[in-house]
């Protein structure tokens, strides 16, 4: 039974915007400076999702809260690097939580670590125990061609796994093409001033299990 504050129905929204994502985070667009290799697109888009205490589902059954976790990346054209260990430490405090393994989801979601991220979680995760290689994606990843839409690293932004999961993944589940999926919605705790200040980038995600 879902219960906030006495609330039955709560409807959850996202978004973002490329423009004002990129000039607040990284360079004025009337600069046209070269993006690095390791940046990210910002995802001009929205999604949102009523979550109910009634219904025929799918269903919210597990929710894993994230922490902040600082590893020291500095680099706010690198963005997954800095987001991929709280995704990480979220991704096994729910394996532990729950007592699941990666193979128990037909899918494992992360929000917008992009290329470079996805492979660092790939990494990690095996480095501790967990095979994800099999069922797992990103938004970032899935949302761009990176070759005929040269995104470099991928997408990024709140949008990035709010249209995916509302546009793609929710239909799949209602389809029953997927039954299990883990979404793990990341992000960076950062800002324009803390970069320039060369702070490092701590990273949050939060995790969501949706099953039919």
């Amino acid at each position: 039974m879902l219960k906030v504050d006495g609330a039955t129905n709560v409807l959850c929204a996202a978004s973002s915007h490329f423009c004002s994502a990129e000039k607040q985070f990284r360079f004025p667009l009337e600069l046209g400076n070269q993006r690095s290799p390791t940046a990210q697109w910002t995802v001009t888009g929205s999604g949102a999702a009523i979550v109910s205490a009634s219904g025929t589902g799918p269903y919210i059954t597990h929710i894993t809260p994230g922490k902040i976790v600082d590893m020291g990346v500095k680099d706010s054209s690198n963005m997954g690097a800095a987001m991929a260990p709280a995704a990480l430490d979220t991704l096994i405090t729910h394996f532990n939580d729950t007592g699941r393994s990666p193979n128990y989801y037909d899918a494992i979601v992360t929000g917008d670590l992009g290329y470079v991220g996805k492979d660092i979680l790939t990494e990690l995760s095996l480095s501790k125990g967990y095979n994800i290689k099999n069922n797992y994606d990103d938004c970032g990843v899935l949302i761009f061609d990176k070759e005929k839409q040269d995104t470099h690293a991928g997408g990024s932004g709140c949008a990035c796994i709010a249209t995916t999961f509302s546009g793609y993944f929710y239909k799949k589940l209602k389809d029953r093409k997927l039954n299990k999926i883990l979404l793990i919605a990341t992000g960076a705790l950062t800002n324009a001033t803390t970069a320039q200040q060369g702070e490092s980038i701590p990273g949050i995600a939060h995790a969501v299990a949706i099953e039919n």
